[in-house]
């Protein structure tokens, strides 16, 4: 959905993660063109009167995303008399998606990737001024893409009629002023379950001496099924939501790698709270498309803890499934349970409403207000209901791996006919509560529960700020079995 964000909103959600961007640039030979291919400049190349030439490609360069023109110069300032007809040639270096915009002049290119090639933007510039060009992708302009076109000269005749010369660009233009509902299309046939499987839990470590693991994860853009017959567009660590569940002991030292898809449209990262240093993680591991990036760390503190994307914006990446869990254990492990649980809460904000029979696209306009239109366990509406379900035998204890990825809301989580017997409040093993009827966990947060279960039954996991359950929050711990005597009974003694 085409909407205008204030400023302060976009920056708000920029500053949640200072992350200083490192993805190098590409190498020469991935230029956007060289000289034989073509006479254009940064200062614009000998063209026919009143018409200026420039070739940009985006790249990150010293840790900042960019426009480069083909002399290496970082968003340059570009140059032209009132009148002169204005033609830009664009190409993303790194394979990412972004356009160029100047709103002062209505100008708006088409958005262009490694998958769509070269783009050309052509418009006249019907007065002199200084104009700021940049990139309109959420969170691409504060971390970089902005530049200055100079235009020197008087007005010309016809300035107040100048349409941009390109009819897509003028037409995209209005969208820069004028809301306007983005055309409704259904579902996407090729959409697939992103629901993570609670019962994806890696094995227990116990007792072992520290040692070097080595994970790896592709961060993934793809069509998933949001509810019965809703799509949307989601990003994803592994093709599943959350991520796959890591697990270390105190002391391990961790080798990841993260590989990013060749045809992802964004850039993607991953920032693990269990990380100390480098942003988590986050610093190093922006990945273009088609590009891998690895770090090595030391599990220093015991503990459940949340990993996300720390790409810009990063609420946007982590409200479309960018978020997961890696479990620290202790020196000597954990009491052993008969069943172990991974389950995450999210919130998505789309826009059309809940339950639209339709391809959802992501509303930024409700993210940044704290809106949502869906609250899932696990990735999507069923998730943990229709697709997957825990399950349980009477007498058995069982253990769920409970965090928020968020962005934005606070779980009060609950399982409804159930206490929890233990919780590790916070994630943290020295942070042991007993007898537990809800437990509150922040976005970014986690908690560890367990339940010893009693009695069959279908016991419903819940956010017990109950609305939430009507737009997604609800999962399933089906139980079976003998019942203890004297535990629960339908009527009287």
């Amino acid at each position: 959905m085409k909407r205008t964000l204030s400023s302060s909103a976009i920056a708000t959600a920029i500053c949640l993660l200072g992350v200083t961007l490192s993805v190098q640039a590409q190498p020469a030979g991935h230029s956007m063109h060289n000289a034989a291919a073509s006479s254009g400049t940064a200062t614009a190349a000998a063209q026919p009167a009143a018409t200026k030439r420039y070739d940009l490609h985006t790249n990150i360069v010293d840790g900042k995303m960019v426009f480069v023109d083909d002399k290496g110069q970082v968003n340059p300032t570009l140059s032209a008399n009132a009148g002169d007809t204005i033609e830009i040639v664009l190409e993303s270096g790194e394979g990412a998606e972004h356009d160029l915009v100047i709103p002062e002049l209505n100008v708006v290119s088409a958005k262009f990737s490694a998958g769509t090639g070269k783009t050309t933007l052509r418009f006249k510039v019907p007065r002199s001024g200084a104009f700021t060009y940049y990139c309109s992708i959420p969170g691409h302009r504060q971390i970089g893409m902005e530049g200055k076109l100079q235009v020197s000269g008087t007005a010309v005749a016809d300035a107040g009629t100048v349409p941009a010369a390109n009819t897509d660009s003028s037409q995209a233009a209005l969208a820069l002023y004028t809301p306007a509902p983005v055309p409704q299309r259904a579902a996407d046939p090729s959409a697939v379950s992103v629901a993570a499987n609670p019962a994806g839990v890696p094995a227990a470590i116990g007792t072992r001496a520290p040692k070097t693991l080595k994970y790896r994860m592709e961060t993934v853009e793809l069509p998933g099924k949001l509810d019965d017959g809703t799509s949307f567009t989601y990003w994803t660590f592994d093709r599943q939501v959350p991520g796959p569940m890591l697990r270390a002991r105190v002391g391990d030292t961790v080798e990841l790698t993260l590989a990013n898809a060749r045809d992802s449209k964004m850039i993607h990262s991953i920032d693990l709270h269990a990380v100390t240093g480098g942003h988590g993680g986050g610093e190093h591991t922006q990945v273009a498309p088609g590009q891998e990036k690895a770090i090595t760390f030391k599990a220093l503190n015991p503990g459940l803890y949340v990993y996300h994307c720390a790409t810009p914006l990063v609420p946007q990446h982590i409200a479309a499934g960018m978020y997961g869990m890696i479990l620290v254990e202790p020196e000597g492990g954990l009491a052993k349970v008969d069943r172990e649980y991974y389950v995450m809460q999210g919130e998505m904000y789309t826009g059309r409403p809940h339950g639209a029979k339709v391809h959802q696209e992501a509303d930024l306009e409700k993210m940044a207000n704290e809106l949502p239109d869906y609250y899932v366990f696990n990735g999507e509406v069923g998730a943990l209901s229709k697709t997957h379900k825990l399950q349980a035998k009477v007498g058995e204890t069982v253990r769920i791996y409970f965090g928020v990825g968020g962005p934005n809301k606070i779980s009060s989580f609950h399982v409804i006919g159930e206490i929890f017997d233990t919780v590790y409040s916070e994630g943290s093993f020295s942070g042991i509560k007993h007898d537990v009827q809800t437990t509150l966990v922040a976005p970014g947060g986690a908690t560890i529960v367990e339940i010893k279960v009693q009695h069959p039954g279908s016991y419903l996991l819940v956010d017990h700020a109950l609305s939430r359950a009507g737009k997604g929050a609800v999962g399933v711990l089906e139980v079976t079995g003998v019942p203890v005597p004297g535990v629960y009974k339908a009527g009287p003694l």
